[in-house]
């Protein structure tokens, strides 16, 4: 009887709050410092058990039952804020956030945000804090974010020299690179040795392997999502560092206090300038800009003006140049409708050139990509236990193959322009959040997109549609000969594809303390990277599906078991992924991909699946802190036959991609010796390069031709390299602005000769054939000097 009254009383409690009438708590939180909106702000409501996240803008909006609350903000790096208050109406509360200067509070911080990690849906997602970043080894005396998300677990690189990086076993091409919602295409400065972000101008980093919102589309790998500061709005501060190789500056300050702001901040290599004082004729730099402008019109309404420009130089003799680089803008508009509707309007542009000038042969080549794109984005919080997220996405693509010109009248070069391309990929989307029980909660979504290659261009016709030709006498494909050609007026729809992509991931919670996740993913990408080496070039050529080039499209599950351990001291992340792909591109032996009209010829549509485990172990707290990586995975692709005679690419089996590594460890430490010094390393380790090694030769009229296996059958031998780093903080006068400090660098300590490629010679003296290792870096010291006012 006793039990069975206790059973009513907790019914009649629950009902009785269940049906109080709700009300609304939203604002921006923000650092008190500079106004600088925070990203991923935890608001927690103690007694209901519930909470959220500011959003990309610092909003927050929380539905609750009206009464008297203990709400905590809190975010890792700052102190967190308790306050009780009486709920009894909508209510607009803004917060400021100071930095945290006491190890204790840390703790208290990064508890909260671990515990919170642990809950959500959200699974296959790294962040790293720009604060975190910085400490990391500074190569050749600056931070690098690429570097930097290289680190983590299923995240490589083709090798050394290469730019770009892989997610999972997919190609670089498959990577959105998004900088304030514009889309980035070349990642790296120098062939891979900086990458294009200014991590002095970076505000949130977020790269998602899976479980991938449905907002995004495009790729079929990952998505690396990047917010620029917006700048103080306080007061005017500059910083920046001098290098051996490069410098750095930014500047920030208010247009109008604590309602306008504007960022300036620029980069420059300058190594190429002491080689002219030598007769070494040969060059490489670059130089990029980041500019922000933000206004607060009201409460309600902020505008946003955001830019990236950057660019390469790389000459050899004078004879040779190429320059390539970013372009883009971004004008957005917040507004919120009321305490439960945000929205995002953002007008983008983007634009990647390469170009290319051979003084030798006489001519110029230029060609790139544009795109103009209008998205509109809103976040509806429903409830306290469920958000909706959805909008209208639509790109205009402008593709440049290639124009040749030449570069005097003596040249011999004849004028030409590829046939330029053009192609309108629209979208929509809508994505749940919702907390199902106090243990159960889940992420759900679909995207529909649909892309339409467009005239003004004339395409060629091919016998049974096919531009591939199969040879059974030799055993090889060759390219097919026109029939004829027909030509579509601009605008005109030359090819058209439509997919529904679904998304889903669910988080249930074991105890306070562990959870296990699953995702998964449908994904499509339209557009294709022609190339013939691993990673992007300034050589790579995009273009667009059709007929022949069809669309990627990706199947993604994912599992995981995720725990905090020793009070949050630590944490554990296991996962394993499967992912199949269609349609991915495959190149015919022999192919010539540059300056190639009718790329079609010399392509087929094969797929691919990559699979694997991973494990991330951090260490949170304490002046020692850091994370183990760990990948084990395969990618592999193939081209099968397209009937019963053909035999396909590599016989139509199986083989391993360019960017397959078998194992991948990283181990990252941060140590922090007192308040002067703090010292960091970083130790990668993993298989080598695919490759395919020749396994025999022939004479052919006093020539030796070598004779090869199948594709990527050999490995380059295993790279590995030690970076580390010290930090000198001196005494700051206090009667000064000013604050300075030195950091020393060295990359690659034991100066490991990792093997770029490896190509095979005859010896002149002996006969004999021998196997030349190109190695691009040995051990690298440097030194900078970093300043902020």
């Amino acid at each position: 009887m006793h039990q069975l009254k206790k059973y009513w009383i907790l019914l009649f409690i629950s009902t009785f709050v269940f049906s109080q009438e709700k009300v609304t708590v939203s604002g921006i939180i923000s650092d008190i410092s500079n106004n600088e909106t925070l990203i991923g702000v935890s608001v927690y409501v103690k007694e209901l058990n519930v909470g959220t996240y500011t959003n990309e803008y610092g909003f927050y909006s929380l539905t609750v039952p009206k009464g008297n609350y203990e709400i905590q903000i809190s975010y890792i790096g700052f102190e967190t804020i308790v306050e009780k208050f009486e709920i009894k109406e909508n209510t607009k509360k803004n917060y400021t956030l100071k930095e945290s200067k006491q190890e204790l509070q840390e703790v208290v911080i990064t508890s909260n945000i671990y515990k919170n990690n642990v809950k959500k849906p959200e699974m296959s997602v790294n962040k790293l804090s720009v604060n975190t970043i910085k400490q990391m080894p500074a190569i050749l005396g600056e931070t690098d974010l690429i570097k930097s998300i290289l680190t983590l677990p299923g995240v490589t690189n083709a090798g050394e020299g290469q730019s770009g990086f892989n997610v999972r076993g997919g190609a670089a091409d498959q990577n959105l690179v998004v900088l304030d919602e514009a889309t980035i295409y070349n990642t790296s400065h120098l062939f891979g040795f900086f990458s294009v972000f200014n991590t002095d101008a970076i505000k949130d980093i977020k790269l998602y392997k899976g479980g991938i919102p449905s907002r995004f589309g495009g790729r079929v790998a990952s998505v690396l999502e990047i917010y620029q500061k917006d700048g103080n709005s306080s007061d005017f501060h500059m910083n920046g560092g001098i290098g051996i190789i490069s410098s750095r500056l930014l500047a920030e300050g208010p247009i109008i206090k604590n309602k306008g702001s504007f960022l300036f901040a620029g980069r420059s290599s300058y190594a190429h300038l002491f080689l002219k004082l030598t007769d070494n004729k040969n060059s490489a730099y670059f130089y990029d800009l980041n500019t922000k402008l933000s206004y607060k019109l009201n409460d309600n309404n902020n505008l946003y003006l955001s830019g990236y420009f950057g660019r390469d130089v790389f000459s050899l003799n004078e004879s040779f140049v190429n320059t390539y680089g970013n372009s883009v803008f971004n004008l957005r508009w917040n507004h919120l409708f009321s305490d439960k509707l945000f929205s995002n309007l953002s007008l983008i542009y983007s634009d990647y050139y390469y170009g290319l000038t051979l003084d030798f042969i006489g001519f110029n080549w230029d060609s790139g990509i544009k795109n103009y794109n209008l998205k509109y984005d809103f976040k509806h919080y429903v409830s306290d236990k469920t958000k909706l997220y959805y909008g209208v996405n639509a790109i205009y693509h402008d593709f440049n193959p290639g124009k040749i010109e030449p570069t005097n009248s003596s040249s011999g070069i004849n004028p030409d322009q590829l046939a330029k391309k053009y192609a309108f990929e629209p979208s929509a989307y809508i994505d749940v959040e919702q907390q199902i029980t106090d243990k159960l909660s889940i992420n759900y979504g679909i995207r529909y997109s649909k892309f339409y290659r467009l005239g003004n261009e004339e395409i060629n016709i091919y016998a049974n549609n096919q531009a591939v030709t199969y040879n059974q006498d030799f055993d090889i494909y060759e390219k097919a000969t026109p029939i004829g050609t027909k030509y579509y007026g601009k605008n005109d729809i030359i090819s058209q594809f439509g997919n529904f992509e679904p998304r889903f991931s669910v988080a249930y919670i074991l105890n306070d303390n562990s959870s296990i996740k699953a995702s998964y993913n449908r994904m499509s990408q339209y557009l294709h990277l022609i190339s013939n080496t691993q990673s992007p070039t300034p050589l790579d050529v995009w273009a667009p599906s059709d007929d022949y080039l069809k669309p990627q499209i990706l199947d993604q599950v994912a599992l995981g078991y995720f725990t905090n351990l020793n009070d949050d001291n630590y944490t554990l992340e296991i996962e394993t992924f499967y992912k199949k792909l269609k349609n991915r591109l495959d190149y015919i032996d022999g192919a010539d991909l540059i300056a190639n009209d009718d790329i079609e010829q010399v392509v087929l549509n094969g797929e691919a699946r990559a699979y694997g485990l991973e494990i991330l172990a951090r260490k949170n707290n304490g002046k020692l802190n850091g994370w183990v990586s760990y990948t084990l995975s395969r990618s592999e692709q193939r081209t099968p036959g397209r009937n019963s005679i053909e035999s396909g690419i590599n016989n139509g089996d199986w083989y391993k991609t360019g960017w397959d590594k078998l194992h991948n460890i990283s181990v990252t430490g941060m140590y922090k010796i007192n308040e002067k010094w703090s010292l960091s390393s970083i130790f990668s380790l993993q298989s080598g390069q695919p490759v395919t090694y020749p396994n025999g030769q022939y004479e052919y009229q006093g020539i030796t031709v070598p004779t090869y296996g199948q594709r990527n059958e050999n490995r380059l031998p295993t790279y590995h390299r030690l970076d580390i780093s010290a930090t000198l903080i001196p005494e700051k006068n206090k009667n000064r602005s000013w604050y300075g400090e030195w950091v020393f660098g060295i990359y690659n300590v034991y100066s490991r000769k990792n093997a770029a490629s490896i190509s095979f010679r005859q010896n002149q003296d002996s006969g004999n054939n021998e196997a030349v290792r190109l190695s691009i870096f040995g051990i690298v010291p440097s030194v900078t000097y970093n300043f902020k006012f």
